[in-house]
């Protein structure tokens, strides 16, 4: 059984090993290979068809119809709402996940739903913490969104209430939700009964993220609530715990990666400080000498 509960979000962040290689930006992205969607050929990505969904289907942020859309175009989408440049360490993880989103999202089973939201909402916040501008951050999280066809503000409306609810939820009560009623309750019903009904419902690694981001604010710490919670949503824990394992070995080395650039932006301005005290002092002495050469008759 993986230990999924030994690093939870909030103490990754303070956990880096400085004697270990800190990972490079193409790094990073590889790791994002274990987040991929599971595909026969690669050289297919470019001719993904959005599916055609039943009305019955159709539900916050998804959109309806059966608009072609390829991974190009998607990207392309991205790149024209958010036109200023992306560092790399955050710009090629970025590009990497939206390939991958996009596989989801134009699956023929796929379904929006807040766990689905909650966990990528997750991942972004992870990933884009410490960047340079929050303004910015916001921008490139709505640009993103957009170009999948989906509502950003439903996914963090949506993420909200999840964490909201959570927060107020015990180990007992969160995996009794079928019991009980409520508008998240009603959610995770509506989850359990698409999984266990074949080719209803599309399992993805942010699903995987939302739950146990679900398990965190909750403080249910114990290995054996997530099999109940699994066992409850009819889901397989064995690739959660996959997915999850997967996840935190990610964000261990964008801790990493990020004190990694920190250093050098603080590196850099130290030299920047330095040459510029430096002509400073250069130009105080000429100014000096210019003075003593007219007094002097020099």
């Amino acid at each position: 059984m993986a230990a999924v509960y030994s690093i939870s979000f909030s103490t990754l962040n303070q956990c880096s090993d400085r004697r270990l290689p800190v990972p490079s930006a193409r790094s990073l992205a590889s790791n994002f290979d274990g987040f991929r969607f599971r595909t026969s050929v690669f050289s297919h990505y470019s001719r993904v068809r959005a599916s055609t969904f039943s009305s019955s289907m159709v539900i916050h942020c998804m959109s309806a119809g059966t608009d072609v859309t390829t991974v190009a175009e998607t990207k392309l989408n991205f790149l024209k709402a958010y036109k200023r440049p992306i560092p790399s360490i955050y710009n090629t993880v970025l590009q990497e996940l939206i390939v991958q989103q996009h596989l989801m999202r134009y699956k023929r089973t796929y379904r929006y739903d807040p766990v689905f939201a909650l966990g990528f909402v997750t991942v972004y916040d992870q990933l884009m913490e410490g960047y340079p501008s929050d303004e910015d951050r916001d921008a490139i999280f709505q640009a993103y969104i957009k170009a999948l066809n989906e509502d950003p503000e439903q996914y963090r409306i949506d993420a909200q209430k999840l964490e909201e609810w959570a927060r107020s939820q015990t180990a007992a009560s969160l995996v009794d939700f079928a019991s009980r009623e409520g508008e998240v309750e009603s959610t995770l019903k509506d989850i359990a009964e698409r999984a266990g009904s074949k080719g209803n419902f599309s399992y993805s690694r942010f699903f995987a993220i939302g739950l146990f981001r679900l398990l965190e604010l909750a403080n249910a710490t114990e290995p054996s609530i997530l099999e109940k919670l699994c066992a409850s949503l009819n889901i397989d824990k064995k690739g959660v715990d996959r997915d999850l394992d997967v996840y935190r070995n990610l964000l261990s080395k964008l801790v990493q990666a990020k004190e990694l650039l920190k250093e050098y932006v603080d590196r850099e301005k130290k030299k920047r400080d330095e040459r510029a005290g430096s002509q400073t002092a250069n130009e105080a002495i000429t100014k000096c000498l210019g003075e003593y050469s007219m007094q002097t008759g020099l």
